[in-house]
């Protein structure tokens, strides 16, 4: 390494490789990483590498981040089942915190001088991993090319070009960013909150109509998937099979409207069929073996969880407390869920535990019990209404 050594973020995209070029001539050791957090299959991944070697970085490296991305991240996203919204499951949100950090680790590792990163200034991605930089490598210097430059992508390709660098231009209308835990899509159809995104902008494209209902049962052990239909599975294998079988079906399809970082209203497609099924079925399992004021107080927790993580506050030290929480929360967790899939839509059928808190053998809801009288009950229910009875007394 020579004295000015940085590492770059890289994802094999238009900015990235002008961020590579550009800080070489700036005087630059560049080494390029690239963190995996699903998305990228083997032939994009030898790609990727291929491309950081032609733009001159002195080293590249690929970091298959996936169970980290699920044991650091996903896991208390299904234990929180935070959906932004009450429908967008935070993909990338958790993707960035987790290829931030995974950079700084490398940047440590290899004792460079600076991270960079290829954001632009008018999206919440720059404001992530600036935060991140500077709150776990504030020794570091940080480089953001794309936004202190503001060059446009024609800009971009222009400087390419002229150092024998031909990138290929951008096919196709919409701008997808694949994930584990889910796919966001952007298109002019995004930039309104009006207009309809069609079923062919999403990965999965039109949704057959000849699909036959698929039955499913999903397995989780203190809140985490362990197996798929009795076969037992890696929990990043659960979420890669889900996203597979749930796809086809237009599964946890959508579009967000919703506040960013910045403060204005943003609105994405997305496409993220484990992620819905999971916390389909893990809110469903909740409700058999938690408490009712676990419940109550686990959404509290799970929606502040969410908007940390998506607004840039994962490194609040509040975070680790609310993980604690959500930790505890999932000790009887444990059970099996009962799905079926049709396109477009899940229904969870059925639920069972060990740790089940409804038994029919002490009390049945609206029929017999064995824990108390109807006389009792009678003066429960006078009891209950006391204090509405004084109020309305009071008017």
């Amino acid at each position: 390494m020579s004295k000015k050594s940085v590492v770059l973020a890289f994802s094999g995209g238009l900015d990235t490789a002008f961020c590579t070029v550009y800080l070489r001539e700036q005087g630059w050791d560049v080494t390029t990483v690239t963190v995996d957090t699903g998305g990228f299959p083997p032939e994009q991944l030898e790609r990727i590498q291929a491309l950081s070697q032609k733009l001159g970085a002195v080293a590249h490296h690929t970091v298959d981040a996936r169970d980290t991305l699920f044991q650091g991240y996903l896991r208390f996203l299904i234990a929180g089942n935070v959906l932004r919204g009450q429908l967008y499951p935070l993909s990338v949100s958790a993707e960035r915190a987790c290829q931030a950090v995974e950079a700084v680790r490398m940047a440590e590792k290899l004792g460079v001088q600076a991270v960079a990163h290829g954001s632009t200034g008018a999206g919440n991605d720059q404001v992530r991993f600036d935060v991140a930089f500077r709150t776990l490598a504030p020794q570091l210097q940080l480089i953001t090319p794309i936004r202190d430059l503001a060059l446009s992508r024609q800009q971009e390709i222009s400087f390419l070009a002229e150092r024998g660098f031909h990138m290929p231009a951008k096919t196709g209308t919409y701008s997808v960013n694949e994930g584990m835990w889910g796919t966001s899509v952007g298109g002019r159809e995004t930039l309104d909150s009006w207009s309809t995104l069609p079923e062919a902008a999403f990965p999965g494209g039109e949704i057959p109509t000849d699909l036959k209902p698929q039955p499913l049962i999903i397995s989780f052990e203190k809140g985490v998937p362990v197996a798929l239909d009795g076969k037992a599975l890696s929990a990043v294998d659960v979420v890669e099979k889900l996203n597979a079988i749930g796809r086809p079906y237009g599964i946890g399809r959508g579009v967000h409207l919703g506040d960013t970082i910045l403060g204005i209203k943003g609105r994405v497609g997305f496409e993220a069929p484990a992620a819905h099924l999971l916390i389909a079925s893990h809110r469903e399992l909740e409700k058999l073996v938690l408490s009712g004021k676990q419940l109550f107080w686990k959404e509290t927790v799970g929606n502040l969880y969410g908007s940390l993580l998506h607004e840039g506050h994962f490194f609040d030290p509040v975070v680790k407390d609310l993980e604690a929480f959500l930790a505890s929360s999932q000790d009887r967790v444990t059970g099996e869920v009962k799905l079926v899939l049709t396109p477009r839509a899940h229904v969870v059928e059925g639920v069972r535990s060990p740790h089940s808190l409804m038994d029919a053998k002490v009390a049945t809801y609206g029929e017999a019990n064995v824990l108390w009288t109807g006389t009792e009950a009678a003066g429960f229910a006078k009891l209950y209404g006391v204090a509405q009875m004084l109020s309305q007394k009071a008017k």
